[in-house]
């Protein structure tokens, strides 16, 4: 299954692994289709594919974070 999300990063994960470590854990794998990274925000969107169980557990994992996950409807190139 594949789903289309972003990912809003608070500044204290910017520098962090976050994606890497969820996609790790949880058998999914991100297609970062837009990415923008300040000094105090890190944006992000991408397609995430995987078992439906484990991309609601590593959206999860994103979520108790900090990091502020949104659907995304549509094309996501913009």
């Amino acid at each position: 299954m594949k789903r289309r999300v972003k990912l809003t990063f608070p500044q204290h994960l910017i520098k962090e692994p976050v994606l890497f470590t969820m996609a790790k854990k949880f058998d999914v794998m991100p297609n970062i289709r837009r990415a923008r990274v300040t000094e105090t925000v890190g944006e992000m969107v991408l397609e995430l594919e995987g078992e439906e169980e484990n991309l609601e557990k590593g959206l999860q994992s994103l979520r108790d974070q900090g990091v502020e996950v949104e659907t995304v409807e549509g094309d996501i190139i913009e």
